[in-house]
């Protein structure tokens, strides 16, 4: 279920970032006394690190209980780890998001769509939760079926991470057809993963195909913005991607399928390196027969 642990890098040293993302995308989800402390630490950050949780609690006007249960509703360790967090956030320059505008040079529009696809890529990574990571691995490892599922720009990730799959000999098969994963997810049984992927979480399609999955002995994962939501919910390991909103023409197509690309690519390297010489061997397999598709009928293998 959902779970907001603290991310590590691969060396194990704690990640001290992240803060500010998660308290605006958690802070309409808390109750009133720990929404008072995130909604003041948002609006005063600066200062924020520099008080003890009974200062945060005089400033917000609720009390020091109330920022430790922030604390715990974030899954931190505590006000120290918040306020590393938050330190880090500050270290570095948030970048505008700029939409593109009307006949938009083409240059700026270079600009503009790599500053951004970097960034949301950067909170991505530092969103990334080791442990729930390392469960996610081992159960695709281990899977006897993997059944991916998503709809819209969703189900492009899906897709190719089916495409990954396939490639080391997992037996995979991407949906985003309701009714077509709903029939290949009813029927699945205790060893198979169903990984359910929604940008925002709250897809109909999405949480119907967990649903149906969290009563079978599948394994569910799901692949949501950061936050609570109905598909992450229903899932028994969840990962996500940064939950910041785009600009208008930088909807869903863009920055958030990239963000969720990274983490099929990572879930595909982290299987890869679990069993590397029998993987790469299927890699090199699939290689060299896609390679030898571009030969001429009849031509003499070298």
């Amino acid at each position: 279920m959902d779970n907001f642990l603290l991310s590590r890098d691969g060396a194990g040293k704690k990640k001290i970032n992240a803060g500010l993302i998660m308290l605006a995308e958690m802070c309409e989800k808390l109750p009133l006394s720990e929404k008072k402390v995130a909604s003041y630490i948002l609006a005063h950050p600066t200062q924020a690190i520099k008080m003890t949780a009974v200062e945060l609690g005089d400033a917000s006007q609720t009390s020091s209980a109330a920022v430790i249960r922030l604390c715990k509703s974030l899954n931190i360790s505590g006000v120290q780890e918040l306020k590393l967090r938050i330190a880090g956030d500050l270290q570095h320059a948030k970048i505008e998001d700029r939409d593109i505008e009307a006949n938009e040079a083409l240059p700026s529009i270079v600009e503009k769509v790599t500053m951004q696809s970097s960034e949301i890529l950067t909170q991505t990574s530092n969103l990334i939760d080791i442990a729930e990571l390392e469960r996610a691995i081992t159960a695709l490892s281990q899977a006897d079926k993997i059944i991916f599922f998503g709809v819209g720009a969703s189900g492009i990730a899906a897709m190719d991470a089916d495409q990954k799959f396939l490639r080391i000999n997992k037996n995979s098969r991407a949906f985003v057809d309701l009714h077509l994963g709903a029939t290949a997810v009813v029927n699945t049984q205790k060893g198979d993963v169903v990984v359910g992927i929604s940008f925002s979480g709250e897809t109909h399609e999405v949480a119907k195909i967990l649903e149906i999955a969290s009563q079978t002995p599948a394994t569910t994962i799901s692949l949501t913005r950061y936050g609570s939501s109905l598909v992450s919910s229903l899932a028994d390991i969840c990962l996500y991607v940064s939950p910041n909103v785009e600009a208008t023409f930088r909807s869903g197509a863009t920055s958030s399928r990239l963000a969720q690309l990274l983490v099929i690519d990572i879930l595909f390297m982290g299987v890869v390196t679990s069993a590397y010489e029998q993987t790469v061997d299927y890699l090199d397999e699939t290689r060299s027969v896609v390679q030898r598709l571009h030969k001429k009928s009849g031509e003499t293998k070298k």
